[in-house]
């Protein structure tokens, strides 16, 4: 499974199971309904989420989510498979949800771990609904007008 296809973010630190709870858990205040499967026969861990409670933070296209983690060296990585397209009058909605997202995740995995784990943007970060890299290939740096997430 560590194909390195379209990761969204890793993390180094903890590994696929704990991430994935960390996002579960952040979904649900977000008001998805979430279900979480660990298939440890396939080293993957796979959380979907579905709009449960109305949120003007969630665009509508992103009202069922769907995430694939997968351990790496010394950590894990998350794919993020559904929604696949973003139209465009909801795309800046989605742009911001998916950096408060990633930006919970870094602190909440900082914050819990006392810094000891840390997640990583890669390089090659992208999301299913944007053909360039998700931080413009600028490595862990943010590229402002691109999806940073």
């Amino acid at each position: 499974m560590n194909e390195g296809n379209g990761d969204w973010l890793r993390v180094r630190g903890i590994g696929r199971e704990r991430f994935a709870g960390y996002l579960a858990d952040y979904l649900v205040t977000l008001g998805y309904a979430v279900r979480r499967e660990d298939l440890p026969e396939r080293n993957e861990s796979r959380v979907t989420g579905q709009l449960d409670r109305p949120n003007p933070a969630v665009p509508g296209a992103a009202a069922s989510v769907a995430f694939r983690f997968y351990p790496t060296s010394g950590g894990a990585a998350v794919v993020w498979e559904a929604p696949n397209a973003m139209p465009s009058p909801e795309l800046s909605r989605m742009d911001r949800l998916v950096r408060e997202i990633a930006s919970h995740l870094e602190r909440a995995i900082s914050t819990e771990s006392h810094a000891t784990a840390k997640v990583i943007r890669p390089s090659t970060s992208k999301l299913p609904w944007s053909s360039a890299p998700a931080n413009g290939g600028a490595g862990d740096e943010l590229s402002p007008g691109h999806v940073s997430g």
